[in-house]
């Protein structure tokens, strides 16, 4: 929560000169902060939010069922973005990167919220921020009219919100009459980079270098001016299906001498219709498949990369890359066994990329990729045959378990550290528990089926509030991927039942199937991250099971399930180094610290 006080203080050490590249320059890396103005202000309607009865301020919130079903929250993450914020103050880091998905859904009040936000960090730190697109913005290439119909409003109630009239019809019973307000339309690359243009999207008079896929002058005739005309919406665009023009946002820049940021604007639009509408905004996919579609359908991107890599190493300078989606599995390569287990079109399999994509962009000369996207801690490692090696590196969300973000330390042209940072405690993440057992107290009234546990908002600390949410989540709605008879059995079964289906005897335990199975997601989500949430003697007991496991010939489906279930716990435990680690740019090595 900002206090106009703070920054009034903070203002007071804006003459800080700007960030000079040091042999220990530093960068943070925040990804999908989701970020929804809880505090802000509609321009078009006297509605701005429901009274806090613990604080007496207007806020405008999203339902805890909403965010329980949801692979984000809506609603702490704004408190969290503010906590990361300080952090990166206090610990003097003056470039700060968002891969992506920094908005809701990219509506103008959420935007704007950034925006502000940004700038004052900008301007009482002496912060840089760089931007680049997610799938959440835009959520397409032109404004889109859009709404949710999960805002809490009085008495419990959800309070539908759209952005023009006849969107929604809600439901008198559970919900109060739609308001409306042009500020909750999801807005396209146009909107987007008027608000945030100055995070990146545009030059700085500051900028060594700056230039665009589309920009024609090099390095050694780089002018402020020439960027400028080619920073102009009109001359970024490209044709992603015939007759279909939509812009493409990726830029370079040099924000410190020595050190070039590759933004990489991932997102490909696909039409629905090719005989339809190029301008009709609602004739657009979405664009969270990532990468496999830039492969088929935003070939430029590759060369481009390839020239920026050649580029940068001409000139000495180091190249970071990132971008919102991820370049290599993020599973720890158990996507197949996933398949398998779950079923092609569950976990979201449609988002790993295709191999093709790491080994086109290492062999394009990117050798450390900074992702979002997926919501997890991951890194993820691939040496072409060319002998080129990739390093992506999954930075976690501020918006799901495990909360934190990422900070590269440049010790030189050949070593980059990488450290993950973890939101623990954030203040004031539970600010809004008394607006949320309003709406509890509500659903009970209403004997609404699958209602959300209580016990969230028994939650100490931030830390427990998110794994509180992964658990939550796992049980209203991941839980519909397990299959059967693996489903109804573990949700049953204790451990010691599993262990003996593979003639393992272990000591008696409290520990059941439904502990193995919010394990699983704890693992895949945070990686070594989730073992301060899992008891050591159950690790160990894991451990035991997957070499049982493995060794194991399944007599029916059901142990064919459970042998997959732990061979993916396994790739889980032993994925590459993803907490505290160094990245030699040179050969592509990654060692834990």
């Amino acid at each position: 929560m900002f206090h106009k006080v703070l920054f009034s203080l903070l203002f007071l050490y804006s003459s800080v000169t700007m960030a000079q590249q040091t042999p220990t320059t530093q960068i943070a890396f925040l990804a999908d902060v989701h970020l929804q103005d809880i505090y802000g202000s509609f321009s078009d309607t006297d509605f701005n939010g429901i009274v806090n009865p613990n604080t007496g301020k207007p806020t405008i919130l999203r339902t805890m069922a909403s965010q329980l079903h949801s692979t984000r929250i809506f609603n702490e993450n704004y408190f969290a973005f503010i906590t990361a914020l300080e952090d990166i103050a206090k610990r003097n880091i003056h470039l700060v990167a968002l891969p992506g998905d920094y908005s809701d859904d990219g509506q103008p009040i959420h935007i704007k919220g950034l925006s502000r936000i940004l700038h004052q960090y900008e301007k009482a730190y002496n912060i840089q921020f760089f931007i680049t697109t997610g799938n959440h913005d835009p959520v397409g290439p032109f404004l889109k009219e859009s709404g949710k119909n999960d805002f809490l409003g009085e008495g419990g109630k959800a309070q539908p919100i759209f952005s023009t009239e006849g969107l929604y019809t809600p439901n008198k019973e559970t919900e109060h009459p739609t308001i409306i307000t042009k500020d909750i339309a999801k807005m396209g690359y146009d909107g987007i980079l008027k608000e945030l243009g100055d995070f990146g999207f545009f030059p700085r008079e500051q900028y060594t270098y700056w230039a665009t896929p589309f920009s024609d002058y090099s390095y050694e005739t780089y002018t402020y001016k020439k960027a400028q005309a080619a920073a102009n919406l009109d001359q970024r665009t490209y044709e992603v299906a015939p007759g279909f023009t939509v812009p493409d946002v990726s830029y370079v820049v040099e924000p410190v001498p020595g050190i070039w940021l590759l933004a990489i604007d991932g997102d490909v639009y696909l039409p629905k219709n090719t005989n339809g509408n190029p301008a009709d905004p609602h004739n657009y996919h979405g664009a969270s498949t990532g990468y496999n579609n830039v492969l088929t359908n935003k070939k430029h991107l590759i060369n481009w990369a390839k020239k920026v890599a050649a580029e940068a190493k001409k000139h000495n300078k180091t190249l970071i890359t990132f971008s919102h989606f991820p370049m290599v599995d993020f599973n720890d390569d158990a996507s197949a066994t996933i398949a398998k287990f779950m079923g092609s079109k569950k976990w979201q399999l449609e988002r790993v990329p295709d191999e093709a994509v790491a080994q086109a962009f290492a062999d394009a000369g990117i050798t450390i990729h900074i992702a979002g996207h997926m919501h997890i801690n991951d890194t993820g490692i691939r040496t072409t045959k060319n002998g080129h090696t990739l390093v992506n590196i999954q930075s976690p969300s501020l918006a799901a378990y495990i909360p934190g973000y990422k900070i590269l330390t440049l010790h030189d042209k050949t070593t980059i550290e990488v450290e993950t940072v973890t939101l623990d405690s954030v203040p004031h993440f539970d600010e809004l528990f008394p607006m949320y057992e309003t709406e509890h107290e509500f659903l009970n009234e209403l004997h609404s089926p699958n209602i959300w546990n209580m016990e969230v908002l028994e939650s100490d600390t931030y830390h427990d509030f998110m794994l509180w949410h992964l658990k939550e989540l796992v049980r209203l709605r991941f839980i519909n991927d397990w299959p059967e008879p693996v489903k109804s059995y573990l949700q049953q079964a204790s451990l010691e039942d599993i262990a003996q289906k593979v003639g393992l005897s272990i000591t008696k335990t409290n520990w059941t199937g439904t502990d193995v199975i919010y394990d699983f997601y704890k693992l895949r989500n945070a990686d070594v991250l989730a073992l301060q949430d899992i008891p050591e003697e159950r690790l160990k007991y894991y451990r035991q099971l997957i070499l049982a496991y493995k060794n194991n010939t399944p007599k029916d489906t059901l142990e064919a399930q459970l042998q997959q279930v732990f061979y993916c716990i396994d790739a889980f435990l032993n994925g590459a180094p993803a907490q505290h680690f160094k990245v030699n740019l040179e050969t592509g090595e990654v060692t834990t610290l």
